[in-house]
């Protein structure tokens, strides 16, 4: 049976192409919203941390009535990072609509989104976004389109695929650039006309795939998948099974059924083929179960989301002043923080360690690792994180290979030789160059993946701010040899106690500060970044001996240079191997591994000549 009732689809694209601001257009111009409702924009960002960086990091379910049609939009991640979220929502849709800006073209992640669904094998309706930009090049961005849409190889049908041009901001798509427009309805009937409605057979029993996990405080889990065969109904018994997993069957009840409906859920009692649902009440649910009728037992294949590249370790707080400004402090808090973060990232992977106050957490990029970070510093936990380290493999003669990412960036041309020399020391190898008539350039490298790593901040000073990077993961190749990273040293508080303006005014002079008078410090704590290569401990609680002729007031005369203040980010990329990033609601502080001096120098001997 077909759904004609019913069209599901996906909004893939590159990071900043607008699928968001898109899907707002959407739900505006379907009637979703009261005529006079205030409505945020990037309604679909959720999260806090979405809000503030302006990025998707979960993929999230909506739905919109276009002509008695109920179309269910799925608004997906475009960093490379999050593409985990990306490949397990493909299959719950029929389609996909891939946004391209009209003025950069296709990029590094449009090629990523784009292959995952062709591999599924579905249609695509291109929307070309964004082409009210004064620099836009719609014509030619349909031919890169085309261009790259031949290098996937793409079956006859997918390259005849309708473009849509459009400006999500404006609130206006058209099938024709000489056409006027002034709403969405060409895209809402390339939709209907073009991606096909759902099959399958409604008199079969019950098949639903999990496809994504929401928590929820009050309810727990609830599994959001498509209802592939048969009816599935409130209170209906279900055998629980794993495609990937054999030996797992469960019996659990469906206690809760809804549908969405805008940006809300709506309890249904019963749910039929083709149709997006969300069941809570099964505590033990995960991404990729099968829900099927007893009496009907066969799991749906899911693909495998692709492995991490990149790992840290969690450790629990040791410093000085550990406890001070956390909630959660202790390994069991931080354990079960970690396995609990694993119910709905499926491209995370969490290890126990030999030791239980350390947990290896692998992902998929720095920006993976730095939002998990970020969210469990906001819910109240204090804990340590080393140096982000790349994942290695070996083949099958025993020869170390590294993860590659392919990298491209577009700078102004002044700065373009500056990019080349610094990412030709990371072992980066030029593959193409290309300049445009804005005088931008654009460079395509192939590095390591461990190249990258805290490289961005220094290629936003090296750019002043005006270049774009992006990166993909490009498979695994053999190991490159040594890379020398950050070539200047840290500077060391000598003891413990509180900063003052004296101590930081004799320590300015040897780097860069991190810190301000009055700041608390330890000692083994990282304070700033030494001029010279090598470390410095610098004692800045001392103060001045107070004389006949010298009173405590002078202090004031003292010029002081405005402290660094670094990000979450910059931090994780500025600390080195033998360093930990110190992380609880209120501060980040970096420290040394090896809090002790002496200690210090005794493993640093020792390393040197092992």
């Amino acid at each position: 049976m077909k759904r004609e009732d019913v069209r599901n689809i996906a909004i893939i694209a590159h990071v900043d192409h607008g699928k968001t601001t898109l899907v707002d257009e959407l739900l505006k111009q379907s009637g979703v919203f009261r005529a006079n409702q205030e409505v945020a924009e990037r309604v679909m960002d959720s999260n806090a941390i979405e809000r503030e960086r302006g990025i998707t990091i979960l993929s999230k379910n909506t739905a919109v009535f276009y002509k008695d049609t109920k179309i269910n939009i799925i608004d997906t991640p475009g960093h490379a990072d999050f593409g985990g979220e990306v490949e397990r929502v493909l299959k719950m849709v029929n389609g996909v609509i891939l946004v391209v800006d009209a003025f950069e073209g296709p990029m590094p992640q449009t090629r990523f989104v784009l292959s995952k669904a062709l591999e599924l094998d579905l249609p695509v309706i291109v929307c070309v976004n964004k082409i009210d930009r004064p620099e836009a090049r719609p014509d030619e961005v349909v031919d890169e389109v085309l261009e790259l849409l031949m290098d996937l190889d793409a079956s006859d049908e997918q390259l005849d695929c309708p473009f849509v041009y459009a400006s999500a901001k404006s609130g206006f798509a058209t099938l024709d650039l000489n056409k006027e427009s002034h709403d969405m309805v060409p895209l809402f009937e390339t939709i209907l006309n073009y991606i096909p409605a759902p099959e399958g057979d409604e008199t079969a029993g019950t098949q639903v795939l999990i496809s994504t996990i929401d928590y929820n405080e009050y309810v727990g889990r609830i599994g959001v998948g498509k209802v592939d065969n048969g009816t599935i109904k409130v209170n209906q018994d279900c055998v629980l099974v794993n495609h990937h997993e054999p030996d797992k069957q469960r019996r659990v009840k469906i206690s809760k059924l809804y549908e969405f409906d805008g940006l809300n859920k709506v309890a249904v009692n019963e749910a039929t083929v083709g149709s997006i649902v969300a069941i809570s009440g099964i505590s033990d649910l995960h991404i990729g179960d099968t829900l099927c009728s007893p009496e009907h037992v066969e799991a749906i294949p899911f693909q495998k989301i692709s492995e991490p590249t990149i790992s840290m370790h969690f450790v629990v707080n040791d410093s000085p002043m550990a406890g001070q400004e956390g909630k959660f402090v202790t390994s069991r808090h931080l354990r079960d923080r970690l396995f609990r973060e694993l119910n709905t990232d499926v491209s995370l992977r969490v290890e126990e360690t030999e030791t239980t106050e350390a947990f290896k957490v692998s992902g998929r990029g720095e920006l993976h690792l730095s939002v998990l970070i970020e969210n469990m510093r906001r819910e109240g936990y204090e804990f340590a994180v080393s140096k982000a380290e790349v994942i290695y493999h070996t083949d099958e003669r025993g020869k170390k290979l590294e993860p590659m990412e392919l990298v491209y960036i577009d700078v102004p041309d002044e700065f373009s030789g500056n990019v080349i020399q610094k990412l030709a020391l990371r072992k980066g190898e030029l593959q193409g160059m290309s300049v445009n008539n804005s005088g931008n350039t654009r460079l395509q490298f192939s590095i390591p993946a461990r190249g990258l790593i805290g490289y961005r901040g220094e290629f936003m000073t090296d750019t002043k701010g005006n270049g774009i990077m992006n990166s993909i993961f490009d498979g695994y190749a053999p190991y490159k040899g040594d890379i020398q990273f950050r070539k200047q040293g840290s500077l060391i508080a000598f003891e413990s106690g509180e900063a003052v303006a004296y101590g930081l005014f004799n320590a300015q002079d040897r780097g860069t500060l991190f810190i301000e008078p009055g700041t608390k410090v330890y000692a083994g704590m990282v304070i700033g970044q030494s001029g010279k290569p090598e470390d410095i401990e610098l004692n800045v609680c001392k103060t001045k001996h107070l004389t006949n002729t010298r009173s405590s007031g002078s202090d004031e005369a003292l010029k002081l240079t405005p402290p660094k203040i670094m990000s979450l980010e910059q931090c994780l990329e500025f600390i080195d191997s033998d360093e930990l990033l110190e992380v609880t609601p209120k501060s980040l502080r970096i420290r040394k591994k090896i809090l002790d001096s002496m200690q210090r120098k005794r493993a640093s001997f020792k390393n040197k000549n092992a």
